[in-house]
């Protein structure tokens, strides 16, 4: 028996409230987020997949986890959706996004800013990353659906 794949909401989703192309919250496409319960497994893995293959490069390039079972911890404490089956780098995601204003230390959830982000605050951290998410999301839209490429008002 297939396992059932989880909703990557995080209970910020741009798409189904403000009709942007793609979520900020989860970076699903705004018709994945809509047609998420009609979707096999198979695809909604595929769509997780790809989200992971952009998520993953860019946070470990700016952070190394230290201690995933800290980071799973943390995201508990902060209310912040931890689905097991996704990569620690999208917990961390997921974290930042939600939370980053209200993370003090990075080091209390098993994580640590690589030396050349360092200069960085937090709240900058996460904005680059995020924005640099949301650039590769749409490049990726435009490239594979472009069917959707008029669709919605997504500032980048």
């Amino acid at each position: 028996m297939q396992q059932k794949v989880r909703t990557p909401c995080i209970g910020v989703c741009s798409a189904t409230s403000f009709g942007d192309r793609i979520c900020r919250g989860c970076k699903r496409f705004g018709f994945e987020v809509i047609n998420w319960n009609l979707y096999s497994e198979v695809e909604k893995q595929a769509v997780l997949n790809r989200v992971e293959a952009l998520v993953i490069p860019l946070v470990d390039a700016r952070f190394i986890i230290r201690s995933e079972d800290d980071l799973a911890a943390g995201l508990r404490r902060h209310s912040v959706p931890c689905n097991p089956d996704l990569s620690p780098a999208i917990w961390l995601h997921n974290l930042l996004k939600k939370r980053h204003g209200k993370l003090d230390n990075l080091a209390d959830v098993g994580v640590e800013v690589r030396p050349e982000w360092q200069s960085m605050s937090l709240a900058d951290l996460a904005e680059d990353l995020d924005l640099r998410l949301l650039a590769l999301a749409e490049a990726h839209l435009q490239r594979y659906f472009p069917e959707y490429r008029g669709e919605g008002a997504q500032s980048l």
